[in-house]
């Protein structure tokens, strides 16, 4: 337990330097984009494929994904439960659909990778992995449309909604890099030593870069320009207590491994999706409020963090 709290603590330490860094403008808006690019287009892709071809046989992988029923159907159960919430708690027009995505959709790989990594190791990896493709296959698709109906003009709103852009979504270079390495360990392919050293050295940029990220965007939202309302709070309801509740719920009705769960609750506990600020500021909703959602959610992680620990570990 206290090795995960010391991993954890080093995890957050990266994202501390990457705020500080940028209040010393030695990272700006566009190094984060640089560093968002090298971890969703090179780091990220050689980190799913090594991951995939070093810890799992044929046998193994074959067995794997059994257990992503759990995700989707805790995903959709949330987007369902979203959808009450708003009309109970009266969520204001204009921020509904962005409230709906940020409650049910988690930032599964810039922090969620790193923290399971930090708590649990790389066999962790497929599990995190299992649970980003059902992730990211709703949040480009049912939470971009939710996302976009908040426009007060929905026609205008939904032109750029297009099937081929939310396929290159889904199908980002992490996933085609697990997709790949999956069909390598199918196929019982060997992998050169040379091959595993270099892409070892640059799926070892994943963690600091992504952190470094989430810091970049925690200073540019401005701790100071937080504001606390009802409706953040909601979204703080769905990250942090509903998604994870549902998730260990499904896991005493449909059994899966202990490890498995376990990254699943903790994926499921993550804090808002980094890309809702900037599809809500593209679909004419109300950017203020998903960044400060984004903000509190990173902030009140540092807190959360050791208390889901104590209970499922």
């Amino acid at each position: 337990m206290l090795s995960a709290y010391i991993n954890i603590f080093l995890i957050f330490a990266l994202m501390f330097m990457g705020y500080f860094l940028t209040y010393k403008q030695w990272f700006t808006n566009q190094v984060g984009d640089v560093f968002s690019k090298l971890v969703l287009q090179i780091a990220l892709p050689c980190n799913m494929f090594l991951n995939i071809t070093k810890n799992f046989s044929r046998e193994e992988f074959l067995q794997l994904f059994s257990g992503m029923i759990i995700p989707l159907i805790s995903m959709l159960l949330t987007f369902a439960i979203s959808y009450f919430y708003v009309k109970l708690f009266k969520i204001s027009e204009g921020r509904r659909g962005a409230f709906a995505t940020m409650f049910t959709c988690s930032n599964t790989i810039f922090i969620g990778l790193p923290i399971n990594l930090a708590i649990f190791g790389e066999k962790s990896v497929p599990y995190v992995l299992l649970y980003y493709i059902v992730n990211t296959t709703l949040f480009w698709t049912l939470g971009i449309y939710l996302i976009a109906k908040d426009h007060p003009q929905i026609e205008q709103a939904t032109v750029h909604f297009h099937p081929l852009q939310v396929l290159k979504k889904i199908f980002s270079p992490a996933l085609l890099g697990f997709l790949i390495g999956i069909g390598w360990v199918l196929l019982s392919l060997p992998m050169p030593d040379e091959a595993a050293t270099f892409f070892s050295y640059l799926g070892n940029l994943t963690t600091p870069l992504s952190m470094f990220v989430i810091g970049i965007i925690v200073y540019n939202v401005g701790i100071k320009n937080l504001k606390l309302n009802k409706d953040i709070v909601g979204v703080l309801v769905g990250r942090y207590i509903l998604s994870p509740l549902i998730v260990w719920l499904l896991g005493q009705w449909i059994h899966v491994p202990e490890l498995m769960l376990s990254v699943f609750i903790i994926q499921a506990a993550m804090p808002v999706q980094n890309s809702v600020p900037i599809l809500a500021r593209s679909y004419g909703g109300d950017q203020e409020y998903a960044a400060s959602s984004l903000g509190y959610s990173v902030l009140l992680y540092l807190a959360y963090i050791p208390l889901l620990l104590k209970l499922i570990l």
